[in-house]
């Protein structure tokens, strides 16, 4: 992922004003970025330019995430679907993540902002995966927002990673298989640690979940935009953030009223 050029974001962007009930603001927000490419190509533009465009989204979401105060923002920037786009656009990927990883370290060390990843490393270039490693470490001792990159990420295979070590592991004789229970479950997935997503946005329309984080969204609240990834901004964060503050959330239960 590029950044802008130099002196582009010079003047702030103005913040998105609050939901009203901000003491409800979720504390991890899940976005799916979608959208990248059609909204290139609706512009008479490679597709790559919009995945360019949309790093400028990252930033600019992230920093408001860090404003707001949420706890964690996961970000879905490549599915393990993905590796059946073209070659070209895959290696291009590649080094935009790259330098992003490289040219964001100060953002992040400044905002405090705590780095993580889920996903297979398998099949990513190794100077992407020793980036992606430094920028991490660099990250670690940070106190602020979690932001969680899925990088080669898909829910069915974190899923099944985390049955296959379980059954190992059972089979060894390490773990009583009548102890497994949700708990013991999430704890061999990828988001170990890290509070169940509150809050899904999926940008530029598309009315499904794309294999993303399926265990840990039982209970998110849903909210989808028709606003391409490179063109999401504080507002439109905005305006998901007071749906979710407006919803009643009764994890099957009733509601108090």
């Amino acid at each position: 992922m590029a950044t802008p050029a130099a002196g582009e974001r010079l003047i702030p962007a103005p913040e998105a004003p609050r939901p009203a009930d901000s003491d409800r603001l979720p504390r991890h927000v899940a976005i799916i970025m979608d959208g990248n490419g059609r909204w290139a190509q609706g512009r008479g533009l490679p597709r790559i330019e919009g995945h360019r465009r949309g790093v400028a989204s990252v930033r600019r979401i992230t920093e408001h995430c860090v404003r707001l105060g949420i706890e964690q923002l996961t970000l879905y920037c490549l599915s393990s679907e993905n590796w059946r786009r073209p070659e070209a656009e895959l290696r291009f990927l590649m080094h935009l993540l790259e330098q992003y990883l490289i040219e964001e370290r100060s953002l992040l060390m400044r905002q405090r902002v705590r780095l993580s990843t889920i996903g297979r490393r398998e099949g990513l270039p190794p100077e992407t995966l020793a980036a992606l490693d430094q920028t991490v470490e660099l990250c670690s001792a940070n106190a602020g927002m979690r932001l969680c990159l899925a990088i080669n990420y898909g829910a069915r295979g974190e899923i099944v990673d985390a049955a296959r070590s379980l059954a190992r592991d059972a089979a060894a004789g390490l773990v009583d298989p009548e102890s497994i229970d949700e708990e013991v479950f999430a704890a061999r997935l990828g988001t170990a640690g890290s509070p169940d997503p509150d809050l899904l946005i999926r940008t530029a329309g598309e009315m499904r979940v794309s294999n993303f984080l399926l265990w840990q969204i039982s209970y998110a609240e849903i909210w989808v935009t028709p606003v391409a990834w490179p063109e999401f901004e504080e507002r439109h964060l905005g305006e998901a953030l007071a749906a979710f503050s407006a919803r009643d959330r009764r994890f099957g239960g009733l509601s108090p009223s």
